[in-house]
């Protein structure tokens, strides 16, 4: 079984699920909040296998900035696709979707909006930090 065939079969009832030689864990954190983490505390997630509830191009960005080798999204959007192939990362997904949309259901969702015009992930993940921070204060 490959790093993403393990990704994918650990992922159900979880939001992420990483792996690489065969060694997985997983995170319930919501959204794009479990990379932002993991990436905030400069853990190597570099050659390592990922599958996720929606990947959209904010999640992809953090893949990209963390190295990650692969990437399985249950919902996937155009956007995020275009830049996970754009880097040479491998993908697949179960359902593919023009776009991500926001938790009330009413418009895009604010992290994709954060990025919609950046190109370079490392000031996506700054753009990303940021957004989540503005949010979190906001509640």
């Amino acid at each position: 079984m490959t790093d993403l065939e393990t990704a994918k079969a650990h992922l159900s009832g979880h939001s992420l699920c990483l792996c690489k030689d065969g060694a997985w864990f997983i995170d319930d954190g919501r959204g794009i909040s479990p990379m932002l983490r993991l990436l905030g505390e400069n853990r190597d997630l570099r050659g390592y296998a990922a599958a996720d509830i929606i990947v959209g191009k904010a999640a992809a960005m953090l893949f990209v900035k963390a190295g990650i080798a692969a990437v399985y999204g249950e919902v996937m959007s155009e956007a995020g696709r275009a830049y996970l192939e754009a880097h040479g990362i491998p993908c697949a997904f179960g359902t593919q979707t023009k776009s991500i949309i926001n938790r009330k259901g009413d418009g895009i969702c604010p992290m994709e909006q954060a990025v919609a015009e950046l190109d370079d992930a490392d000031e996506g993940y700054a753009a990303l930090r940021d957004k989540l921070n503005s949010l979190k204060n906001k509640a």
